[in-house]
């Protein structure tokens, strides 16, 4: 599949005049327009697309597991693990996960995405009995007070806690890792979040950051696992996708992924953007404790959103939701 790359991005009244003026079309029914496209080798005018790949790519995005369609979503991080990367240990007891839930959501979170195996470079599996023992309780105390995303690559696991009252799969090895996984998710009529590893072992993924050109082999392996999905029951609009920052990718692939962002348009679903407090962030700013990258992770969020994510997966609540809040008030009026 040929994956067709928004070139030529304009914002505010550059974007509302190119449109107008028929120059230029709509990203994502967002704040950007482009001019161009690049199309299997070739530059070509944004107006001369296909109109149903054209379409696709200006048209906002079905909204995603019954949330709010029309403003930037929030998924506060809750990792009941020893191990992950920033918080590993906070939350391991439920009752503290479950109050540290319930603080991210007075914050502002949209929903709560609970995870119990770290999958940070070079972490230990568990089993799926370890990691549903380490959620499952969390899961049944929140379930009714919140929209809960699991986040988990096993079969197990999905099943037990989508019973329970969870909402939405978020498999960072794109429902690959476990044979079972696709059934479970069609089955249950469950959203899905995907996303883009290489490999599908969070142990090795790092030695795998090799690419011709990232933003497009991202994008090509995400249309790939769409039109599996698809195939076995998972329709569009029930899939949202994630570019993997941080998962088998160097900090400059990081920041290139960040950059074209908007080459995940032509593929019909929204868009998680997941770097909160990542080390490509530290390694820039030359900040050591994962705790201490909010600034950054800010940073990255805001630029995400510029390029078309829909969703930022954080662990800083409110201040998230401070700097999105500022960011819709200067945009909102410059939509093309």
């Amino acid at each position: 599949m040929d994956i067709a790359e928004p070139w030529g991005l304009l914002a505010g009244e550059e974007a509302l005049a190119a449109v107008a003026a028929g120059r230029a079309v709509p990203l994502a029914g967002g704040a950007l327009a482009f001019s161009l496209v690049r199309l299997a080798g070739a530059v070509i005018p944004a107006t001369d697309l296909p109109p149903a790949l054209r379409e696709r790519m200006s048209a906002a995005p079905p909204p995603f597991a019954g949330l709010p369609g029309d403003r930037p979503l929030i998924m506060g991080i809750l990792n009941v693990t020893p191990d992950s990367f920033s918080d590993g240990g906070l939350h391991d007891a439920p009752q503290s996960a479950i109050a540290a839930a319930r603080a991210m959501l007075a914050e502002g979170a949209d929903l709560i995405d609970i995870g119990g195996e770290s999958t940070r470079p070079g972490a230990a599996p568990v089993t799926p009995e370890q990691e549903l023992a380490r959620v499952l309780p969390v899961v049944r105390a929140l379930a009714g007070e919140a929209v809960l995303s699991i986040d988990t690559r096993h079969a197990l696991v999905m099943a037990e806690c989508l019973a329970a009252g969870a909402h939405i799969i978020n498999d960072v090895s794109a429902l690959r890792h476990d044979p079972q996984a696709v059934g479970v998710v069609a089955r249950a009529q469950a959203p899905v979040i995907i996303m883009h590893m290489p490999g599908d072992d969070p142990r090795t993924m790092q030695s795998l950051a090799h690419y011709e050109d990232v933003a497009l082999e991202v994008a090509g392996f995400l249309a790939g696992r769409i039109a599996a999905l698809e195939a076995a029951g998972i329709p569009r609009a029930r899939i949202m996708l994630d570019p993997g920052i941080g998962f088998g990718k160097t900090a400059a692939h990081n920041l290139e992924l960040t950059r074209r962002l908007p080459v995940l348009a032509g593929l019909g679903c929204r868009v998680l953007y997941a770097a909160s407090r990542k080390t490509f962030i530290g390694r820039i700013a030359g900040v050591e404790t994962p705790a201490d990258r909010m600034p950054g992770s800010l940073a990255v969020a805001l630029a995400a959103l510029e390029r078309g994510a829909t969703m930022l997966r954080v662990h800083d609540v409110a201040e998230t939701r401070q700097a999105v809040a500022l960011w819709q008030a200067m945009t909102e009026a410059r939509k093309p």
